[in-house]
This record gives structure tokens, sequence and C-alpha cells, in this order.
């Protein structure tokens, strides 16, 4: 079953990196009394998630915090040492926190996962994003399509804020 708006999200662990090394992280940890922006890309450097998604994210991060917004997170299927290359490399390191769902139970867990093995992608999750506020999930905006961020971009989170 998909998530939806009022549905608290799954327990789920996430990997970050840490000064010394990647480190574990639950939801509780990341989301509990705290107001999250939290958006998915089905893949790190892969061109809607490099050229257009992320950078939105990273241009309105100082709008979007002004808005009682605690963290901007970003999580993808991608293993925590691509996500850290992947917020080096686009300066997004510092204004948003990279979360790797590196076997994609997160995305499974809220049913957002997709089948990307056609493209040779394995299981990697849709393209949404949502404000979650203490766990539960305040706003919603599902991509129909991966190539798509249009809905689920900066521009549009941030007029729902």
């Amino acid at each position: 079953m998909t998530i939806k708006v009022g549905d608290k999200l799954p327990q789920a662990t996430f990997r970050l990196m840490g000064s010394e090394g990647p480190v574990a992280k639950t939801t509780d940890e990341l989301f509990a009394g705290k107001t999250v922006v939290l958006f998915a890309v089905p893949g790190a450097f892969t061109p809607t998630c490099h050229k257009n998604h992320l950078p939105g994210f990273i241009a309105k991060a100082a709008e979007i915090k002004a808005k009682n917004v605690d963290a901007i997170m970003v999580t993808s299927t991608n293993d925590v040492f691509v996500m850290d290359a992947w917020a080096k490399a686009t300066g997004g390191a510092g204004l948003i926190e990279f979360l790797s769902d590196g076997n994609a139970d997160f995305a499974k867990a809220i049913g957002l996962s997709m089948d990307g093995s056609g493209f040779g992608l394995g299981t990697r999750s849709q393209r949404y994003s949502m404000i979650v506020k203490d766990g539960v999930v305040d706003k919603l905006n599902v991509e129909d399509g991966p190539g798509k961020a249009d809905i689920s971009g900066a521009e549009a989170l941030l007029a729902q804020l």
C-alpha cells in the first residue's frame, strides 16, 4: 500500500556519511519532533535527478528552511558512498542530508519503489517529495514518471509550506 497524507512513516534504517564513515540512523532519529522536507530520486548522478531535481532544492534551501523547516533530506537507493560523493559533487553537503536507502527498504515500506531493471538499475525509488511533521506525512507529491520533477520539485514544495 502506498503511503498517504496522515500516515506515520514506517520504521526504516538509512545510512549517512559521518565524519568517520557510514552511520545508521532510523526513521525516528531523523524525523521525530521535526518538520522535514524529504524528497526521493531514482538515482544519484542520473540526468533528471542530478540536473533538475536536486539543484532546485539546493538553490531553495534557505527559503525552505525559513518556513520553519528543520531539515531537508534526499533519499535514493544508491549506497552511502555514492550519496556522499553526490553531496560533495553538487555542493549539497551541509545544506541537505543525503540518506542512502541502499536496499530500497524504505521505498518498499512506503509503497514507492519501482522496477528499474529494464535499464539495469534494479529496484529504485519513485520520484516524490513530502513534508513530514513529527514523523507524519503532511504533504505528498509523487511524480507519474521517473523523468519528471515538476510536482515534486523545490518550487512546488515551497508553495506548500
